[in-house]
């Protein structure tokens, strides 16, 4: 889902914030944030943005055609239709 530069770079953010002492171990940190992060962002079920918002349109649309029909039959079923 996400790709290998982005998770590289969130794992150099990581790695960035740590504290001086910890610079000389910085390379080792970086390759364990990488993989904590490709395993933990690998079982979620993330979705991008353009999935999202086709889906979203999709609702939308479904919800429209629902809203017309549940206004027919409103109509077929009132007195004034008998």
């Amino acid at each position: 889902m996400f790709d290998t530069k982005t998770i590289d770079e969130m794992a150099n953010k990581l790695a960035g914030v740590l504290p001086p002492a910890l610079h000389t171990i910085k390379e080792d940190l970086e390759k364990t944030f990488r993989a904590i992060l490709q395993s933990v962002l690998g079982k979620m079920e993330l979705v991008t943005r353009e999935e999202f918002e086709v889906q979203k349109m999709v609702l939308a649309k479904t919800r429209a055609n629902l809203e017309a029909l549940e206004k027919r039959v409103a109509a077929l079923e009132s007195p004034q239709a008998e």
